[in-house]
């Protein structure tokens, strides 16, 4: 087995539930059901379930959240940003693992990383009660050593670093500049002692390199394995990606 943990995001199951179901996703039609992604993705060999409790609701639900938390068997990864409501939620769930992004209405779906440097005071309360709960906290960065060192001095277990931009390099030499940005970023919270874990924009084509990122943890992929999923179905999906992450090794 690779030392490399996959945790499978299944926000993207919601998102298409929700084209059609909106307004009656817990009826008896309403497909397909993203607990039952997730309980896939665990029988593939995902190390854990991703999902994103949005503040306007556009995929994942909260009596998602509650059903993952009733029926998943390793771990489940909540996404939110420092919202009082989502926090409170959070705090009343206790998922093994929460991490911290940004989020802002009109994208659809995560675009970069928190800003841990200047919204460092608004972060270290949200981050010191939910890791007094016993929730291991990560903040989803961009690769710059500012971040990395901001969310060490707030006291975070791990950082994602985030992908994206490495992810969507328009050529080599571009690609070649993200990519030293998030070694050097994941070398630098190794040397802080958090945890690293990486996300964003993986696919089944730069998930060879990704994989090689130095003390990496853990990567978090959603959409590609989900759209792969419509092909080969969520089980296959999840274990060709966990072949190519163990053959990065």
């Amino acid at each position: 087995m690779s030392k490399v943990a996959l945790g499978v995001n299944i926000d993207h199951v919601a998102t298409l539930r929700q084209a059609r179901y909106r307004d009656n996703w817990e009826g008896r039609l309403a497909e397909p059901d993203p607990i039952a992604a997730a309980l896939a993705a665990e029988k593939a060999g995902a190390a854990g379930i991703t999902a994103h409790l949005r503040g306007d609701r556009r995929h994942i639900q909260d009596r998602d959240l509650q059903r993952l938390r009733e029926q998943i068997t390793t771990k489940l990864n909540l996404e939110m940003e420092n919202h009082p409501e989502i926090v409170e939620i959070a705090l009343k769930m206790k998922p093994e693992d929460i991490c911290l992004v940004p989020e802002r209405r009109q994208e659809i779906s995560t675009e970069g990383g928190l800003n841990c440097v200047t919204q460092y005071d608004a972060l270290l309360p949200t981050v010191t009660q939910l890791r007094e709960s016993g929730i291991c906290v990560s903040m989803f960065i961009d690769p710059d050593f500012r971040q990395v060192d901001a969310a060490a001095r707030l006291g975070a277990d791990f950082v994602e670093l985030h992908t994206g931009a490495f992810a969507n390099a328009e050529n080599s030499e571009v690609e070649e500049v993200e990519w030293s940005r998030l070694v050097h970023a994941a070398q630098a919270a190794h040397e802080f002692k958090l945890g690293v874990n990486a996300g964003h924009g993986i696919n089944y084509s730069n998930i060879k390199m990704v994989a090689r990122l130095p003390h990496l943890h853990e990567l978090n992929i959603g959409h590609s394995i989900v759209s792969r999923s419509i092909f080969v179905g969520m089980e296959s999906a999840v274990r060709e990606m966990l072949q190519l992450i163990q053959a990065a090794d």
